[in-house]
């Protein structure tokens, strides 16, 4: 969140689990400043110069945002960069349009808009406009899917851009995000019940995934494929537990207590990969989570020899290529 925003706890205390933020004002320039991130910056502009107003209220946690946002006046958004998060727009007040890539999307009451973590993307708001803003970390809901399929997840979901929100599973999204705005503001009830809190945010990614359209809606409509065999699950234990270390293939097996091509086989069946593919995959989340948490405190060499990448220019590549962002940028969140 913006730093120039009040906390509801000490700033000084490390890693805080809620943060709320309130800001108003008429100024576009000052706009683009509260929405815009390091890595993900955004401009706001007014439709010829002409008068604006806005209000805007954000609750926060550590992989989840809820904002209550209004707006008068036309104004003009873009988002230069695409910033790791899925963004789901209720529309409680007024008209807005969306651009998604090449199309784009009215929002009014009763019409959502799911915008992808993995694209930047723009806007106009139209005369009185109020919305609930939804803002989801994509690691999370990949962890989500990675649960349901047993296997690792990366990338954009893919979300179908609109969804209904006067009925079935886009109402019950809309009175959930209503119920988490309500709950955490102020001094809400979520805010003493952290399981309560994971349950309700569980709650909306699962809703999600199990009824909106996306990349992966086939594979989870299609019957579960057989639990993965004892070997392939004590090879994965064995590669967490000593993923920082220089193990092998036959390392790997030996531990699975199978042969290499039985190993492989187990793979290439129930994770769609390889056991190397899968170990190079353990190792990028596990530099890409240092890289998140540790700020500038530490280099991105140290970072990526730690979890066995001894050439920077190819980590850089391929992590680029993995989290749509050099690492270097991913320091300075």
């Amino acid at each position: 969140m913006p730093a120039n925003g009040s906390s509801l706890h000490d700033p000084a205390r490390k890693r805080p689990l809620f943060w709320e933020t309130a800001f108003s004002g008429s100024d576009p320039d000052a706009l683009s400043e509260i929405w815009s991130t390091p890595n993900s910056p955004i401009k706001a502009a007014a439709q010829a110069d002409a008068p604006i107003a806005y209000r805007c209220n954000f609750v926060s946690t550590e992989e989840l945002a809820i904002a209550d946002c209004a707006y008068d006046g036309t104004i003009s958004i873009r988002r230069e960069a695409p910033n790791g998060k899925l963004i789901i727009f209720l529309p409680l007040e007024g008209n807005a349009v969306f651009d998604a890539g090449k199309e784009q999307f009215h929002s009014v009451p009763g019409c959502g808009t799911i915008l992808g973590a993995g694209r930047a993307s723009g806007a106009r708001l139209f005369g009185r406009r109020r919305h609930l803003g939804l803002f989801v970390d994509q690691a999370r809901i990949n962890r989500q899917l990675g649960h349901m399929f047993e296997r690792t997840i990366g990338g954009d979901t893919d979300f179908h851009p609109t969804i209904d929100l006067t009925t079935g599973s886009g109402l019950v999204l809309e009175q959930l995000a209503v119920n988490l705005y309500r709950g955490l503001s102020g001094d809400g009830p979520l805010q003493q019940s952290p399981l309560a809190l994971n349950a309700l945010c569980d709650a909306m990614i699962y809703l999600l995934l199990e009824t909106c359209p996306h990349r992966y809606s086939e594979a989870l409509a299609a019957p579960a494929s057989a639990p993965a065999p004892r070997h392939v699950k004590w090879a994965i234990d064995f590669m967490r537990e000593h993923m920082a270390e220089p193990i092998s293939l036959s390392d790997i097996a030996t531990a699975a207590k199978v042969s290499v091509r039985t190993l492989q086989q187990g793979f290439r069946q129930f994770r769609n990969t390889t056991p190397i593919a899968y170990l190079h995959e353990l190792r990028m989340l596990a530099a890409h989570r240092d890289l998140r948490e540790s700020g500038t405190r530490q280099a991105v060499a140290d970072i990526a020899l730690r979890w066995g990448f001894t050439h920077l220019g190819r980590f850089s590549a391929e992590y680029r290529k993995r989290f749509g962002q050099l690492p270097s940028q991913a320091l300075k969140r």
